[in-house]
C-alpha cells in the first residue's frame, strides 16, 4: 500500500517548503537558527497541513540528529523513557530530536516528565500544536521554549506544490496527466491553505478521472467536484472558531456588510447556525441597541426565521438581518451604562433600597414615621414625578448617557423639557 501523496512529495529541505516565507526567507530567525545547526527547544504553531512536521524532520537531518515523532493524542511517558534508553548509543550518537505532535494532549504530568530531559540537553524538542500555546502548553516548557507561529499558506503559494503533484503522479502512473489551469487554481485556492490537503486533492482527481486517448485530462469541473467544502478549517472548540465569530461581530460593529457577509457565510457553510444567530442578536442589542431600538424584534424575527427553514435556506433571512445591522446607527450607551452600574455592585457599592419603592405597605411599631410615600408617576403631569429611586449610598449616581445618535438625542430633549432641566 502506498504512502499518501503528501508523505511521499515531502520537501527534503528548507527551500523546497512551500509558505512560511516570514520565517524561513534567507535572513529569517527561525531559518538563521536552523543553519546555525544550534537548534533550541522549539515550539510550532499553527493550523494542521502548512509545513511544521515536515519542517522539524528537515532540521533533524540537517543537524544530524535521530528524528522521533510521537503524537500526543497516544503517545505515553513510558514511549518518552524508551527515547530515552536510545540516547548514547549508536542508534543516536548525536542525540534525539523529539518532534511532539498535539503536545496539548499532553497532560501536566507528562509534560513534566518531559521537562526532566529537556534540561538535562538529553532530548531536543519540537513541539507542534493548532492551539494557542500559551493556553496549553505547561508554563515551564514555554519559558524553556521559543514559539513561532506557523499561518496558512496563501493559494498563489500553494500552485508550484499542486503543479508538482500531478508531475509526479504523471510519472507514477505512466500515463500523461493533462490538468487545466482553472483547476490547477481551484485546489490551490479551496484547500484553506493547507498544502496537505490540496496535495491529497490532486491525487484524488486524478484516481476519479478514467484515461481517454492515452491520457488522463483533468477539469476545472472535477477539481470544483472534489474541492466544494475543503476550504473549511472550522472546530467548534478551536481557536479558529472563536476568531470567525469575533470577526463577525467587529464587522458588523464597524459598519462594514460585505466583511460581516464573508464570516457569516463562512459560519453557515460549515453548519453552525446557532453560533451566527446567537452574535448576530448580541450584536444588535449590544452595538446599534438604542440608536434603533426596532431592530431587537426585527432581528429575532429572522433568526426565529431561520430556525423555522434551516439551512441552507436560514442564509436568506440571516442575510438580511447582518446587512440591516451593518447599516444601522450604533450605540452602546445602555450597554456601557449596564457595565457602569455593575462594577458597582462587584465592588459592593450599593445599600438599602429606599422605602418609598419596597413592596410593603405596612410599617411595625417601632417606625414612628409611618407609610410608604411614594409617588406614582401617572398621578403628576406629564406621568413624571422627581423622587428618589437609588439608594442612599448612590444617591444622584449617573451611569447612562445619551448617546449621540438621533433616537437618543430627542428622547434627551423630551425629558429635558418635562424635567425642566
Amino acid at each position: 500500500m502506498k504512502a499518501p501523496l503528501a508523505e511521499r512529495l515531502r520537501p527534503k529541505s528548507v527551500d523546497e517548503m512551500v509558505g512560511q516565507r516570514h520565517l524561513l526567507a534567507p535572513g529569517k530567525a527561525l531559518r538563521r537558527i536552523i543553519e546555525s545547526g544550534e537548534i533550541p527547544n522549539l515550539v510550532f504553531y499553527g493550523p494542521s497541513g502548512i509545513g511544521k512536521t515536515t519542517l522539524a524532520s528537515i532540521i533533524a537531518t540537517q543537524t544530524n540528529r535521530k528524528f522521533c515523532k510521537l503524537n500526543g493524542t497516544v503517545a505515553s511517558t513510558a514511549d518518552i523513557k524508551a527515547l530515552v534508553a536510545k540516547l548514547d548509543t549508536f542508534e543516536a550518537p548525536n542525540g534525539i530530536l523529539l518532534y511532539l505532535d498535539e503536545i496539548q494532549y499532553f497532560n501536566k504530568k507528562q509534560q513534566q516528565t518531559l521537562l526532566d530531559y529537556i534540561e538535562r540537553g538529553s532530548i531536543t524538542l519540537i513541539a507542534s500544536t493548532t492551539e494557542n500555546p500559551y493556553f496549553y502548553i505547561h508554563n515551564a516548557i514555554l519559558s524553556r521554549s521559543t514559539v513561532f507561529e506557523f499561518k496558512s499558506v496563501s493559494g498563489e503559494e500553494i500552485i508550484p506544490a499542486v503543479e508538482r503533484a500531478f508531475k509526479f503522479l504523471e510519472e507514477d502512473a505512466g500515463v500523461p496527466i493533462e490538468a487545466e489551469d482553472g483547476a490547477i487554481r481551484r485546489i490551490a485556492f479551496s484547500c484553506g491553505g493547507d498544502v496537505r490537503k490540496a496535495m491529497n486533492a490532486a491525487e484524488l482527481c486524478v484516481l476519479s478521472t478514467l484515461s481517454e486517448d492515452g491520457k488522463i485530462v483533468i477539469t476545472a469541473e472535477r477539481a470544483e467536484e472534489l474541492t466544494q467544502k475543503s476550504s473549511m478549517k472550522y472546530d467548534k472548540d478551536a481557536d479558529e472558531h472563536y476568531d470567525i465569530l469575533s470577526a463577525f461581530q467587529k464587522s458588523m460593529r464597524g459598519s462594514d456588510p460585505d466583511a460581516a457577509l464573508h464570516y457569516l457565510a463562512r459560519l453557515l457553510e460549515a453548519g453552525d447556525l446557532p453560533s451566527a444567530t446567537r452574535r448576530l442578536m448580541v450584536c444588535a442589542c449590544e452595538d446599534v441597541g438604542l440608536a434603533y431600538p426596532m431592530i431587537i424584534p426585527i432581528v429575532k424575527a429572522a433568526v426565529d426565521a431561520a430556525f423555522m427553514v434551516g439551512l441552507p435556506e436560514a442564509r436568506i433571512p440571516l442575510a438580511d438581518a447582518v446587512v440591516l445591522v451593518c447599516n444601522s446607527p450604533k450605540s452602546n450607551s445602555a450597554h456601557l451604562a449596564y457595565e457602569a452600574a455593575a462594577a458597582d455592585i462587584r465592588k459592593g457599592n450599593s445599600g438599602p433600597i429606599p422605602r418609598t419603592l419596597q413592596n410593603k405597605h405596612y410599617d411595625g411599631e417601632d417606625n414612628r414615621h409611618k407609610g410608604q410615600f411614594y409617588n406614582y408617576p401617572h398621578d403628576f403631569p406629564n406621568h413624571y414625578v422627581k423622587q428618589q429611586y437609588l439608594p442612599d449610598a448612590l444617591r444622584n449616581k449617573k451611569y447612562y448617557s445619551f448617546g449621540e445618535n438621533k433616537n437618543e438625542q430627542a428622547a434627551k430633549e423630551y425629558w429635558k423639557k418635562i424635567k425642566g432641566e
